[in-house]
């Protein structure tokens, strides 16, 4: 699970340490966000969660309005989720100098708190992670040159739904 994290820091500093992305003008970032997850159907019930944490990508402009990026996120949890973390690659059109809407896609990885989702202990051994694909849609607005908050609704291959608010500050 903590190879994917590590890998999407490194590609993202790796993208940061380019010398053409440099020299495009790129928008690096690193935020903090908090959410709400619900992961779908339970039977037990407790499906859903709080989530809080961070994300750091970069946005590439293609053109005047359309950028590229790519992101990384790790976020904890409460409620049925320990922790959740993924990379994602971003489209962007951006309606003003202050305000870019965006749809991106990619992989999420979910550990799950077991204990809490069956309400009581859990054989150990017993795998409590869940990875597939995620796709998504937000928005985020610059309130200063430095800074931009956002709202994103994602979700893990049509089986769950996740909301999030983000502040990020921008290099």
């Amino acid at each position: 699970m903590k190879k994917l994290w590590f890998g999407s820091v490194i590609l993202s500093a790796a993208v940061m340490a380019s010398p053409a992305m440099a020299q495009s003008q790129a928008d690096f970032y690193i935020g903090a966000q908090g959410g709400y997850h619900d992961v779908g159907d339970n039977p037990l019930g407790g499906d859903d969660g709080a989530i809080f944490g961070t994300y750091v990508g970069v946005d590439v402009p293609v053109g005047e309005t359309f950028v590229v990026g790519v992101e990384g996120n790790y976020n904890l949890g409460t409620g049925a989720i320990d922790s959740e973390y993924g990379i994602a690659g971003k489209l962007g059109f951006n309606a003003s100098p202050t305000s870019q809407f965006f749809v991106r896609g990619g992989y999420q990885e979910v550990n799950f708190d077991l204990e809490n989702l069956v309400g009581g202990p859990v054989p150990a051994g017993i795998d409590d992670t869940d990875g597939d694909y995620l796709v998504g849609a937000g928005a985020q607005f610059r309130v200063s040159e430095n800074v931009s908050v956002r709202g994103v609704l994602d979700t893990i291959a049509f089986d769950s739904i996740r909301a999030t608010a983000g502040l990020a500050f921008h290099f």
